[in-house]
């Protein structure tokens, strides 16, 4: 997986390219669903990791995205759902995109429940991150933020700093 940061910074981004006013609210869920699916690490020991509900299955599939932002576009706003429903999908899917590209796993239930293989992408670039705080801050830990910045934050960067300044052109 790459790690909580990098997930955590697509999903302020997609809020940011979808919307230069979006609401806090509207932010904190996409980061939140942005991660979310790591939650399945609790089944590390309990539940094989090929298992639908093994690391990086259902939680990563596009149908769980789905199901997670019509349940979140309906329960937190009733004038833009159309907003937040897009932008709470894409930061969720985005979670199994970033894992698909890294060096580590088994690869991403994309397409669970109707199809239990797992995927990667044929770049895989970004360094699978260690699971447990403990080994994150070790020398592998530090690759993997350094292959994150490459892959995830100069990109997410250039793109919220282009975004400011088309705004700002547009606001003259």
């Amino acid at each position: 997986m790459a790690s909580l940061f990098g997930h955590g910074l697509v999903g302020f981004t997609l809020t940011k390219i979808a919307s230069a006013k979006a609401s806090k609210v509207l932010l904190f869920l996409a980061i939140v669903s942005a991660i979310l699916p790591d939650l399945d690490v609790v089944t590390f020991g309990k539940i094989p990791y090929t298992h639908p509900f093994g690391h990086r299955g259902f939680t990563h599939s596009i149908v769980f995205a789905l199901i997670w932002a019509v349940i979140l576009a309906f329960i937190f706003t009733k004038a833009k759902r159309i907003l937040f429903f897009v932008v709470i999908f894409l930061s969720t899917i985005s979670h199994g995109v970033l894992d698909a590209l890294t060096t580590g796993g088994k690869g991403v239930g994309f397409f669970i429940p109707f199809n239990n293989a797992r995927f990667f992408f044929p770049w895989q670039v970004i360094k699978v991150s260690p699971i447990g705080i403990s080994k994150f801050f070790t020398n592998r830990g530090v690759q993997v933020i350094l292959s994150e910045l490459k892959y995830i934050g100069i990109p997410c960067v250039l793109i919220i700093l282009f975004l400011r300044l088309k705004n700002k052109k547009v606001g003259k």
